[in-house]
């Protein structure tokens, strides 16, 4: 991509200093391994981020000719620390789907079976940054094989992206890290929080045990987040569409869409007709009563992983609990699903819409969730699952991926 007569990689390759650094004498290597972790490190980021001379599109047609003019925040971060950003990566149109497909770059495939999908990842890259609403930093690691890593709510910025997220969306979206091997998630991730490291709890050496819970409440993950988000005070989709120049007209552009002429994806089309529809908006009667739900789930969780200590795996809600030197308050984790099935083919979505209800639930809760891959499955595609701790555990989730990269091998690289 142009940025001048100079391409990002061009200055990329400007930006990767190692060798001058080294050679001007002005740090020995104990200073530049403290002062730069991450020095000459190139890494992929979402194209809903901003990153300065680059095209900030976030899979929107309206958006295909608009130039960052900044970097968002998270990159002004491993910049400082020596990364160097190297491109960005596709999304869904608005980052409102979990398949990435717009009318600007078109689809992405999965690099396992290019026949199905993958949202966004890594790509080309020794680490990727994400956000995460609705599961868009779990979902692609475990469609493409990796570790990704949902921070606690709030300690990371989201600031420099689009959409602009407003009201309580800001509780729900969060920025984090994605990676080929769980240590280096721990040392993104401690990059990215910054002087917020003083609020982690950390984990100490692990002894085992297990119990039984039942989490009802769970079945209700897709209403209980569709009502948070509907209620949260955000922009109303149709505007988003219109880059908040007035709004589209959804069912117009359905008919646009059957003749090829719309610039907007199926996806986002159907998302704006539901709107329209008040399907979720926050007059339905059950509006309230799922809110309190949320609540209470997440009080449920926060006082079982407190106070009885378990971590469920997978499915059949079988609760394992993980002790840490006696800190077993601190220190449990939940081990749950990531999605129904391993990254299904194109279009599939269109028909299971409610997936990702699995991961987005915890974007209520607030909760930081590490998503961990568990080798390949029959077909030759990822598994892998979610690691979700208490409130400022993420050194714990982390620590049980590591663990668990060693027993299952961690990410396979793909045969194609």
């Amino acid at each position: 991509m142009s940025m001048g007569w100079l391409t990002r990689f061009e200055i990329a390759v400007e930006e990767a200093k190692v060798d001058r650094m080294i050679e001007s004498g002005e740090y020995d290597k104990t200073e530049l391994e403290d002062k730069f972790p991450l020095l000459g490190v190139p890494f992929t980021i979402k194209d809903s981020f901003c990153v300065s001379g680059l095209r900030h599109t976030a899979g929107s047609y309206y958006r295909k000719d608009i130039i960052a003019a900044e970097d968002a925040e998270v990159v002004k971060s491993l910049k400082s620390v020596g990364a160097i950003p190297i491109g960005v990566t596709n999304v869904p149109e608005l980052c409102m789907w979990w398949e990435s497909h717009n009318t600007v770059y078109g689809r992405s495939r999965n690099p396992y079976d290019a026949r199905h999908i993958t949202v966004q990842g890594a790509a080309g890259s020794a680490f990727g940054i994400g956000s995460d609403i609705a599961g868009s930093i779990r979902v692609p690691s475990l469609f493409c094989g990796i570790f990704g890593h949902k921070p606690t709510s709030g300690i990371i910025s989201c600031c420099g992206q689009q959409p602009e997220v407003k009201g309580r969306l800001v509780e729900l979206l969060t920025t984090g890290p994605m990676a080929r091997h769980a240590n280096d998630l721990r040392l993104i991730f401690d990059v990215l929080i910054g002087e917020s490291v003083h609020k982690m709890n950390n984990p100490r050496k692990s002894s085992a045990s297990h119990s039984k819970a039942n989490f009802s409440k769970l079945y209700h993950s897709l209403e209980i987040w569709v009502q948070a988000v509907s209620g949260a005070g955000g922009v109303p989709f149709c505007e988003e569409l219109s880059l908040q120049k007035g709004k589209i007209n959804p069912f117009w552009e359905l008919v646009k869409f059957c003749f090829r002429i719309s610039p907007h994806t199926l996806p986002a089309i159907m998302l704006g007709i539901i709107e329209k529809m008040a399907y979720i908006g926050n007059q339905l009667p059950r509006h309230k009563q799922l809110i309190e739900m949320g609540y209470s789930l997440a009080k449920e969780i926060h006082f079982i992983i407190a106070t009885i200590y378990i971590v469920s795996a997978c499915s059949t809600y079988y609760l394992f609990v993980i002790q840490f030197a006696g800190r077993v308050e601190d220190d449990a984790v939940l081990l749950y699903p990531s999605f129904p099935s391993p990254a299904p083919r194109h279009y599939v979505p269109l028909f299971r819409p409610a997936d990702f209800s699995y991961c987005a639930v915890f974007n209520v809760l607030g909760v930081p969730v590490t998503q961990v891959p568990l080798g390949l499955g029959s077909k030759g595609l990822p598994l892998g699952v979610q690691i979700v701790g208490g409130m400022h555990s993420d050194h714990i989730t982390i620590s049980v991926a590591e663990e668990l990269e060693r027993a299952f091998g961690g990410w396979v690289q793909p045969s194609i």
